[in-house]
Parts: C-alpha cells; structure tokens; sequence
C-alpha cells in the first residue's frame, strides 16, 4: 500500500499601513489589487504562480525494521478501532489475562467474560486484575461480564454469549469499526499497531468470516438433526442431547458454514443485534437446535442478507492446524509450529496451552513484550531500560509504529482482496 500524504501550510499576509496618510493607503490598495490577481494566473500545468500554500510529500516507510531502530510513525489514515470479545471457561483465567495482555491497545475496547462453569474465586480474580489495571483504568476500555453465563460447547448458549458481549460493546458507546471474538487459548501474532496500520486502509464494511454453503456431511450430522442445550435453562453446565425426531433442511434461507471465529463489521453487527428485517431473529431460532451452531449462525445471516453478502472476506484470519486424521478439536501448537504460523501471515493463531513456550517466543520475536506486560506501542512513550515498561508512560493513543508484522499482514490481505479471491469466494 503507498501512503502519500500532503500537508498544506497556509501563508499569511501581515500589512501595516498608518490610517492617517492618504496616500500610503492608496498606493498600498493598488499593489494588495495586484497581488491578488497574480494569484489568479496559473502555470501551463496547473500550478499557481504565487501560491497561498506549500505542498510537502512524504514517502518514505514506516515500517519498524528492528526493535532497535524504529523509523518514523504513521500519521494517515486515521486508525479504525477495534472491539474485542475474550471469552474462557474454567481454568482460562491465567491465559485470559495473558491474552488481553497481548492485544491490548488504548484505542480498542474489550469486553472479557469466564463462563459460570470457573469458579466464584477465578472470575472474581479476573475482575479485580481488571478493575486495577492502571492502564485500564486510565482509559476505561475492558469490561468484564460480572454476571456469568452458562456457556454450553457446540450449543447455541455460544452464540447467545457472543450476541451478549457484542451488544455491551454497542451500548458502551460504538465507536469502533470491527468485532473480534476470540478465546483465551487464541493469541496474536501481529501487534495491534501492525493490525490498526493495516485494516486502517480498508473499508469499514468488510466482513472477515471464512464461509461456504457446501455443508457436505454437516448437512446429516447437524441441520437435520435436532439437538438441545441445557445452558439455556440449566444452572449447571451438561451436554446438549439429541431429540429422536429430525428436520428438513430450510427453505426460506440458505445455510453456510465455517470457522467460528470471525472480525465483523460494526454495520453487520448493528442489524444482527437490532435485526431489522427479522432475518437474524429467525436464523437465530432456527440454530437454537443446531449442533455447533457457532459454527453457521452469523455466516448464514450474512449470506442470506442483501445489503451484506457482497461485504464478506472469505477468512477467519487464523492460523490453525489440525492433527492427521482429525479430531474433534484442532491441534495445540508449540516451537515446532513457529515458522508455519509466521508464514501464513495471519494475525491471529489457536489453540494453545497455557504458558507453553511458544507463546514466550512470540511474545519476544513478533510482540517484542516483556513477561506481564502490554504489547508495546507507538502510544508508549516510556524508557525500556532495566526491563522497564515503555507502556507504563502514555502518549498518543492514534499513533502506530507498525512492525514487520504489518507487512506480512498486508501480503495476506492483498491475497484476500485480489481479484482471484474476493469476489468469487463471496457466500457461493
């Protein structure tokens, strides 16, 4: 992407004349008369002779090429904002806060939540990391669901959570561009000036959610049996169960499929909770009774939209990796995986353990992050030295100092948007 950006810089006129002298006053209107009409002749290729204003162009990178040496920050165009969603179970709290952690960003809001399946003392300790944050606090940007939900795996409790967490970030204000649900054994690969930088050049309106309507087996395994999830009126986590009695796949729209995690647009996520059209209340009662309905729901309203099909980015943006043959969930990745998650450019990888060592190896060659620390950005203003913490000093919140992890996520967007992929990847 070039980023050509002009800065105008008016010139101002000062004149002093005596008001009790004539003639000076005279003189001085005639050659004021002049000047103005220069202004009005132009060169043969546009350009004003006298000009009330100069030009300048920059040009130059302002990508970081060592954590030593930072070049120039980036001005133009200003960032969008992003809004978060981190969700874990039991036992995430730990790798939740070390999650945050990594993506955080002064100009983003976050909403985290632990699901009634942890215990009072885990999630009450994730509120008070929260609520005492120091960075946090000075910019009020995470909020914790203080009232947990019951959070069923594969059942449409998942859903409704996702639905949930976007609607508080809507009513804390909206004033961001994309939503990004992740777990807690997700983890960055970019920093968020890499990916602020990157997605500040793109159009709001874009939909990054991975998507096909060829269910293929999918069809006989999850639209037509019927299954259902206690979560949704049980205190107390159990499995979704399957009735003995099955159903036709729908009529009235069309069913899509793919990952379950997905960066949304502000617009897309507006008609989803508000659902003016009543697609997304119909599509949503339809996958209360879909197994993995994470897994369909937003990729079947989106498709079946018309103002948003033609927005979808046929990505979910993550590295993820699956054992051989698979299983029922995707392979952990470790060191060995490394290389393989920096080449695929994408911004986001899962799953993880926790505290495995890979997850230090990003945090120092990718986040460049200190162990407890926030991701470095062009808003940390203080001295690194003695293992000090640049973020604990606060600058500008919109300036970027993108690494090269921004170019690698440019290739991948570039890739993404081409004319070989947009278009004809779009809800087929």
């Amino acid at each position: 992407m070039k980023k050509l950006k002009s800065y105008y810089t008016h010139l101002r006129h000062h004149q002093s004349m005596e008001l009790k002298w004539i003639f000076p006053l005279a003189i001085g209107s005639i050659v004021s008369l002049f000047l103005l009409f220069l202004t009005t002749l132009t060169s043969p290729d546009g350009t004003p002779l006298l000009p009330f204003y100069r030009s300048f162009s920059i040009s130059s990178s302002v990508f970081i090429e060592s954590k030593l040496h930072p070049l120039p920050v980036s001005y133009f165009p200003p960032p969008p904002r992003f809004a978060y969603f981190i969700s874990g179970s039991n036992g995430d709290g730990k790798m939740l806060k070390r999650t945050l952690e990594a993506l955080y960003h002064p100009h983003n809001r976050y909403v985290v939540h632990l699901d009634l399946e942890a215990p009072p003392e885990e999630r009450l300790d994730l509120q008070n990391y929260v609520s005492t944050h120091p960075v946090f606090v000075k910019f009020g940007n995470v909020k914790m669901i203080t009232k947990a939900n019951l959070v069923t795996y594969r059942g449409p409790t998942m859903v409704a959570n996702t639905l949930h967490a976007a609607a508080i970030l809507l009513k804390e204000g909206g004033d961001w561009d994309w939503f990004i649900n992740l777990s807690a054994s997700d983890y960055p690969l970019v920093t968020q000036d890499d990916l602020l930088h990157t997605f500040s050049y793109l159009p709001r309106d874009l939909n990054f959610i991975d998507h096909t309507s060829n269910i293929g087996w999918k069809e006989y395994q999850r639209a037509k049996p019927i299954i259902v999830d206690p979560g949704l009126y049980m205190t107390k986590k159990a499995d979704v169960f399957w009735v003995t009695q099955r159903r036709s796949v729908p009529t009235a729209f069309k069913l899509f499929t793919g990952s379950a995690w997905m960066a949304l647009s502000k617009p897309f996520v507006d008609y989803c909770i508000w659902g003016w059209d009543n697609l997304p209340r119909t599509v949503l009662m339809y996958y209360a009774n879909f197994l993995s309905s994470p897994e369909g729901y937003f990729h079947t309203v989106i498709c079946n939209a018309q103002e948003f099909r033609n927005t979808t980015v046929n990505s979910d943006l993550h590295f993820i990796t699956w054992d051989n043959p698979p299983k029922q969930h995707p392979h952990h990745l470790n060191l060995g995986d490394m290389q393989r998650m920096i080449d695929s450019k994408a911004p986001f990888a899962r799953k993880f353990h926790q505290d495995d060592p890979v997850l230090d190896k990003i945090d120092s060659e990718l986040l460049f992050k200190g162990p407890g620390m926030l991701v470095p950005g062009g808003w940390c203003i203080g001295r690194r030295d003695n293992g000090s913490d640049p973020c604990s000093v606060v600058g500008n919140t919109t300036v970027l100092r993108p690494s090269p992890g921004a170019r690698r996520l440019e290739v991948l967007i570039s890739s993404l948007l081409s004319n070989d992929n947009f278009r004809p990847k779009q809800c087929k």
